[in-house]
């Protein structure tokens, strides 16, 4: 008997070492650091478990041993509180490190900028192609209902509700801005401030033109001029679908259509694309200049008259230069 209760202590404790040596393995493994050699993005899938968590960032390099990650999650009883998502971990990072990044749900935030101008289908088609974004936009969208801006997501947020905060961003600029309208503006409502940013912004791509190019508009309307913008032609034609792929012709300038504002007077009867806050900003705030036309100088940029005879000055100019262009 003595005997036997030796051998069953010698058993049990080897049994206590094997075990012992086994935790310390173990919380060695957790502590150090981890093998990943820069910084990665991973993605979690939802709706998976713990084991499944471990052996994909392992498949990454991101720990070595999948078990050690596990035990020490469910140990802990960290494994009912992990989040799905994207996920940025640092170089070296060790098992330690991974689970306090998946228990945190702070994922990698992505970034789109809509740059303004862009017409409805444009966007939309951008929308539709940025990776890291779930679903279909279901919202009806009109021409100038979204707003260009810089917006940030994370992994498998909907396009239907970015394309909401879209939306939502450009009613809340156009309410604001137009509480602050300055009087005797000939812009009668929320709508003709839209429509005519949307042509100012497809007018000129430059920040300091503009107020100038308002100021042009705005002194047609207060004279009932029409006024003869090219990309509410172009938008007649195309309805903003897709590029018209050719310069304008004099019969293109001479077919009606409900935007064609050589034909119309007044504002077309809807926005032509979909303006940033500088062109609604410039609508209220256009330059008293006093001035009727503008022509591109070559530069980028445009020349702008007071009068016709020096318009056409400008205009022989820019011929002139195309001329030689070509």
């Amino acid at each position: 008997m003595g005997r036997l209760l030796r051998w069953l202590g010698i058993f049990l404790f080897i049994i206590f070492v094997g075990v012992a040596g086994v935790g310390f393995w173990g919380y060695a493994e957790f502590v150090q650091p981890g093998p990943l050699p820069a910084d990665k993005v991973v993605v979690i899938p939802r709706g998976v478990g713990i084991e499944r968590i471990a052996i994909t960032l392992a498949r990454h390099n991101i720990i070595k041993v999948p078990i050690v990650l596990s035990m020490a999650a469910r140990t802990i009883a960290a494994d009912k509180s992990l989040q799905a998502g994207e996920f940025a971990f640092p170089k070296n990072v060790s098992p330690r490190g991974v689970l306090e990044i998946l228990q945190s749900g702070k994922q990698v935030v992505r970034r789109l900028t809509i740059a303004e101008g862009l017409t409805k289908s444009e966007i939309l088609k951008i929308i539709k192609n940025t990776e890291g974004l779930a679903g279909s936009v279901l919202v009806p969208v009109k021409e100038g209902e979204l707003l260009p801006e810089t917006y940030y997501f994370t992994f498998g947020d909907s396009r239907n509700a970015l394309a909401k905060r879209m939306q939502d961003g450009m009613n809340k600029a156009l309410v604001s801005l137009w509480a602050s309208r300055p009087p005797n503006l000939p812009i009668k409502n929320i709508e003709e401030m839209l429509v005519l940013a949307s042509i100012i912004e497809k007018e000129t791509g430059r920040a300091a033109e503009r107020a100038r190019v308002a100021g042009v508009f705005v002194n047609r309307l207060r004279l009932n001029m029409r006024l003869q913008s090219d990309p509410t032609v172009s938008y007649g034609i195309t309805r903003g679908e897709r590029e018209l792929g050719r310069a304008l012709t004099r019969t293109d300038l001479k077919t009606p259509n409900p935007y064609n504002t050589y034909v119309i007077k007044g504002l077309p009867p809807g926005p032509i694309a979909n303006p940033g806050r500088a062109a609604l900003e410039a609508v209220l705030h256009p330059a008293d200049t006093g001035e009727l036309y503008f022509v591109a100088d070559g530069s980028g940029g445009h020349a702008f008259a007071r009068n016709l005879a020096e318009h056409n000055r400008n205009v022989a100019k820019w011929r002139k230069l195309q001329k030689s262009k070509n």
